[in-house]
């Protein structure tokens, strides 16, 4: 049996760390907070809405979390032009030569469970594989979608001026209920993607054994020694 030696490779820097995690939990509180607000105990129960003034608070945990929100997304698309390779915006853009051969790569392999007859170590991913770079991409989407719709519900009850940049969203969507409507779908999408994420992240880690998922806490991977130079090479040309 042919044995490999490892290296403990740095791969996530602390900002990407930082911004996975608190955008985790501020996603959390805003999907709960939200489903509350969309149906509040209120219009279920009869109850007489000044019995219940903790709902004012849930609707400044929804807020002060949107703003969190964006804050984190702010950082991250600064961190992708400064950030070091596997944190650049290049490592997300699955639209090249090599992108798309490890993309089919993967999804012959990963997904549909082929047998990997190639053995190159340039299809060994060391930060995000091609799909879970596109499916990130797909992600930003959805959040941008989250926080046009969000902050265009909330701008007529705000008197900040940042809410108010996106006092016209309703408009194009027909309406507050058309806006809200998908301001809620989107939130499952991404719940959706977010399942889907988890179950592939301890796939791995159960597969490979590499430090997927301790990796986000540390921003150390255990990657084959000759892969780190092959792509030390790669990053010099």
């Amino acid at each position: 049996m042919k044995t490999y030696s490892f290296k403990r490779a740095y791969i996530w820097e602390l900002p990407v760390r930082i911004f996975h995690w608190v955008n985790a939990l501020a996603i959390i509180v805003l999907a709960v907070t939200g489903y509350i607000i969309a149906d509040p105990p209120v219009i279920i129960s009869g109850q007489d809405p000044t019995t219940i003034y903790w709902f004012g608070w849930l609707r400044f945990a929804h807020f002060a979390s949107a703003f969190i929100f964006v804050a984190t997304i702010m950082m991250r698309f600064y961190w992708a032009f400064v950030g070091n390779q596997y944190a650049n915006w290049q490592a997300y853009w699955p639209f090249t030569k090599k992108g798309i051969h490890n993309l089919l790569h993967v999804l012959k392999v990963d997904v549909f469970l082929g047998d990997d007859t190639e053995h190159k170590l340039s299809n060994i991913s060391i930060g995000h594989n091609v799909v879970a770079a596109a499916a990130y991409m797909g992600f930003f989407v959805l959040f941008l979608v989250m926080i046009f719709t969000g902050f265009g519900l909330y701008a007529p009850t705000s008197e900040w001026w940042f809410p108010q940049l996106f006092a016209w969203v309703p408009s194009i969507f027909g309406g507050d209920f058309n806006t809200r409507m998908i301001h809620h779908v989107t939130m499952w999408l991404i719940f959706v993607v977010i399942a889907i994420h988890v179950y592939l992240v301890l796939y791995h880690e159960w597969l490979e054994g590499r430090g997927e998922v301790s990796s986000m806490f540390s921003g150390y991977k255990f990657v084959r020694s000759e892969r780190v130079d092959e792509e030390s090479e790669e990053e010099e040309e």
